[in-house]
């Protein structure tokens, strides 16, 4: 399908089932945390999946193809509140042809229980903004501060509406930053969300971590494990070789 792009937008190749997404060139770009997000998470047939902060639709679109690729069933949802990134999605998704399977809903985190109901899904997804607050920041309106720093929601308002949507046993992943790994378990567990996997993100093997994703489930038991790390770069500009098949893409250094 032919989708009009405006004015800075751009399409990049996903590299999974020809699958592309449109961009704004100058406003938030996806990046390496929710392709890992859309990897760490797990579906099975007639799951019902839900995107908190959706932005461009990148974490359903890339979901999406992962579950064709298996031949898993399931529907995706998408929700953001800002109009502009959501049509953008939705163009992605309909550029894509995907619209049976994947639905980009424009409205508040914050009230995503009134606008699905309770119970209304088996998995949910956040790559919520990161940094606490508005603080330092210039514009707290513009695009990219609205992604990264919780100025329309707070980690507690995502994990709290999380709680309301997800049905009992449902799974929740998430990707943060480590330096507030001890606060997302402390209100996760608040809200009855049990950690069950945590998989820590190093840039490089001697660097700290500076992601991690956390799995929960709602109402699961009080026993988690923490899974081998993930390295993101061999060196600077070279990606290992774990980083290439959570991409989906071939490693160029085997193709030498």
């Amino acid at each position: 399908m032919t989708i009009e792009l405006l004015e800075q937008e751009r399409v990049d190749d996903l590299g999974r089932n020809g699958y592309r997404i449109i961009q704004h060139r100058k406003k938030f770009c996806f990046g390496v945390d929710a392709v890992l997000l859309a990897w760490f998470a797990r579906v099975k047939e007639g799951d019902r999946v839900l995107d908190m902060g959706t932005g461009t639709g990148i974490i359903p679109i890339l979901m999406q193809a992962r579950a064709q690729e298996q031949k898993i069933p399931c529907h995706f949802t998408g929700l953001e509140i800002q109009e502009e990134m959501a049509q953008m999605a939705h163009r992605s998704v309909e550029m894509n042809g995907i619209q049976d399977s994947v639905d980009i809903v424009q409205g508040d985190i914050r009230e995503a229980s009134q606008l699905f109901g309770r119970t209304s899904f088996s998995v949910v997804t956040s790559n919520p903004p990161y940094m606490p607050g508005n603080h330092g920041l210039t514009n707290p309106s513009a695009a990219k501060a609205i992604s990264r720093h919780e100025v329309l929601c707070t980690l507690e308002d995502v994990i709290r509406q999380t709680a309301q949507v997800l049905e009992p046993g449902g799974h929740f992943y998430m990707i943060h930053r480590p330096f507030r790994l001890i606060e997302i378990i402390t209100v996760l567990t608040k809200y009855r969300l049990e950690p069950k996997r945590l998989q820590f993100v190093h840039p490089f093997a001697d660097r700290e971590a500076n992601m991690v994703l956390v799995e929960s489930v709602r109402g699961g038991g009080s026993m988690a494990k923490v899974e081998e790390p993930i390295i993101v770069y061999e060196s600077p500009g070279v990606y290992t070789k774990k980083i290439y098949e959570i991409y989906g893409k071939p490693n160029p250094q085997t193709n030498r």
